[in-house]
Order: C-alpha cells, then structure tokens, then sequence
C-alpha cells in the first residue's frame, strides 16, 4: 500500500498546513459580509480549508478524490450538517443549477482542467484558487503578458491575484510558491450575445502567431487600413506582440474590427 506521502506526490496533493493562512484564505474566497448559499470546494484534503469554508457559506460541498482521506474528513464534520463530504473527482461532478461558488487548493497538475471546468459552469458567481502562483500571475497579466485563455474570457469573467503563499506553507513542500487566483463571473458582460460571436474568431486569429505580430495577424483577414484604425483606437503600435495587449485595449480592437 502506497504511503501517504507517496499517494499525495501521485495525486499532485500538497496540503495546506497554516492555519492562519487558511483563515485568511477563506476570507479572500468569501468576503465578511457574504455567506453563499451554496460553495463547493475542490480537493478538501485534510480538512484545512474546509473548516474555515464553512463557517462562512450555508451549505458545503467539499470534494475529495483520495479514498484514504474522505472517512477522516466525513468524522472531523460529522457534527456540521451543512458540510458534505462528496468522495470522488470534482471534474466528474455536474454543475449546480443555480448560483454557486467554488473555493479550493488545487492540485497544481489539475489547475487547468478545474478553471475549464468553472468557465463552463453557467450557474458559476465566482471561483477561488490556490494555484501554482506561475498559471496564477500568467493569467492575470501580472507579468505585464496577458494568456489566450484570459482574453478570450474577459467580457464575461474578472480574473485576480489576491496574494501569495509561500511553498513552506504547504505538506509536503512544493518547489514553487503558490497564489491566490480568483475568478469572477461579470453580472453585466462587456459585450453581449451577438458582440461576443465575434469576439472569439478575433482573438484566436490575433493569437495565431501568423506574420510574427497582431497586427500583421489580424491583417490575414481585416484591411490594413481597418487594422490600422483599430490600434490607433487601442493605441497600441503596430509592432506590439499579442501577449502584451491587455483584455481592456483588445475590446478597442474589437470595437472597430467588429464594427
């Protein structure tokens, strides 16, 4: 039988072991003030977020995926009524219907996978992560570069960097530090249904990578004329790489490419 370290290194687990860190957490996933009705959190482990979690929403589902683990976790909240213990993959899970948040520290291997899972959940407020703190700051333009994925998104979802944890926090240590990543669902979207068709085909052609600029990408199917409309809009020079071009000046873009 795989021991408990060597069943967390194969499940990409790292406990989270600071209590004040997992308060603070909590804080962040559920400002004072809040207490959803319904948050569901992804990778319960021991029980370090949960128990700050669910003093601060009305009903909780925490998830587990290591079978090891879940009989500790449904003893420790056996006495809580509103915490349930779900045994199993959070990803195999069907989105709740109506409103709901999530909150978790995620498996670093597995970050992706669960963010995919939360865009696509229409009835998702908003999402918490603790996370690699590098998919943390790529996504939220920290490092002065903005991802694919976060301008795709951006007129229906906010994306955050709340802070950073360092790895000592964690059991067993990781190499990395982690951040604190959150994701928000617009309640008014920046650009609505018939906006947004074409907001998708723009952006995946800005970040083809054809002609070794976006605007040179962008001219594959706009006027140059029309292209160079745009980034006078955006004010953004003509040799300017895409991952440079933050969601706020891609909506200028849009605006005039769209028009």
């Amino acid at each position: 039988m795989a021991r408990p370290t060597q069943r967390a290194r194969t499940l990409s687990q790292n406990f989270l072991a600071d209590r004040a860190t997992a308060d603070h957490f909590a804080r962040l996933a559920v400002p004072d003030g809040g207490r959803p009705p319904l948050l569901l959190e992804v990778g319960a482990g021991k029980g370090a977020l949960t128990e700050p979690l669910a003093r601060r929403c009305r009903e909780l589902r925490a998830y587990e995926i290591d079978p090891h683990l879940v009989p500790a976790l449904r003893t420790r909240f056996a006495r809580t009524p509103h915490v349930r213990v779900v045994a199993g993959d959070f990803l195999a899970a069907r989105p709740p219907r109506t409103p709901f948040h999530v909150a978790g520290n995620v498996p670093f291997s597995r970050t992706a996978a669960v963010v995919d899972w939360c865009l696509k959940a229409p009835g998702l407020t908003d999402a918490t992560f603790l996370t690699q703190l590098e998919y943390a700051r790529k996504r939220t333009g920290d490092y002065g570069r903005w991802s694919r994925l976060t301008v795709l998104t951006w007129p229906r979802h906010d994306w955050r960097l709340l802070g950073r944890v360092g790895r000592h926090g964690f059991r067993p240590v990781p190499r990395v530090d982690a951040g604190v990543l959150r994701i928000e669902r617009r309640r008014t979207p920046l650009l609505d249904a018939a906006a947004y068709r074409s907001w998708r085909p723009l952006v995946e052609l800005g970040f083809s990578g054809v002609g070794g600029s976006l605007h040179a990408s962008l001219r594959r199917e706009h006027p140059r004329r029309r292209v160079d409309a745009a980034f006078r809009a955006a004010r953004l020079d003509a040799g300017v790489l895409v991952g440079e071009v933050a969601p706020q000046r891609w909506l200028r873009l849009h605006e005039v490419l769209a028009a």
